[in-house]
């Protein structure tokens, strides 16, 4: 498998970003696709913003190594044990990062209507300068990041079927991202976001 494929360090300040797409080959990543779309315990819980409550727009589950749950907005998320295809996708972005992962949450966009809000992966059981690993598979969606100091700082990248986007060092504390609704019509995607929880 080739690994690192077009590397691109995002030109960011306090920031540490790089995205490397076609990460998985093609073949591959359909093939990771097909699989965790039929056999993730897909599940959509109730989010909690500003005091509101109401279905999280999007489908999602856990999968760990050390029986830790994870929690946001109010969801408390127990973990599954790691399927033999996310332990190799897990393993490979590893190599990559040069970390050893023990979380993985997965989400499913089933069409533009699913979205992800404005936020940062700064729980405090992800630590200090989280390592944060995104992995795309199905319809490319956007992803935005703005600073959280200077809101006139923004970025936007097109994640894109096997590609890998990887967070580390000061990013979580200085930026939040998003992945906004689409009024186009796009398929399904699955996102993996590999870190550590202590």
């Amino acid at each position: 498998m080739q690994l690192f494929p077009e590397k691109i360090d995002l030109e960011l300040p306090d920031a540490d970003i790089t995205y490397f797409s076609n990460f998985f080959p093609p073949k591959v990543a359909d093939r990771y696709f097909e699989t965790l779309r039929a056999t993730t315990p897909w599940q959509q819980d109730n989010i909690t913003i500003f005091g509101k409550t109401y279905l999280q727009p999007r489908l999602t589950a856990l999968f760990g190594n050390n029986g830790k749950v994870y929690s946001y907005s109010n969801i408390i998320m127990h973990p599954h044990a790691f399927s033999t295809p996310l332990q190799t996708i897990k393993e490979t972005v590893e190599h990559a990062a040069g970390v050893s992962f023990t979380t993985c949450l997965l989400n499913l966009y089933r069409d533009g209507k699913d979205s992800n809000g404005w936020h940062a992966d700064d729980e405090k059981e992800l630590g200090v300068n989280p390592v944060i690993a995104s992995v795309s598979f199905g319809e490319p969606r956007f992803f935005h990041l703005r600073h959280k100091q200077d809101r006139a700082l923004k970025h936007k990248l097109l994640l894109q079927h096997g590609s890998l986007l990887l967070m580390q060092g000061p990013t979580q504390h200085f930026w939040q991202h998003q992945i906004p609704k689409t009024a186009k019509k796009v398929g399904e995607r699955i996102n993996l976001t590999f870190r550590i929880i202590q």
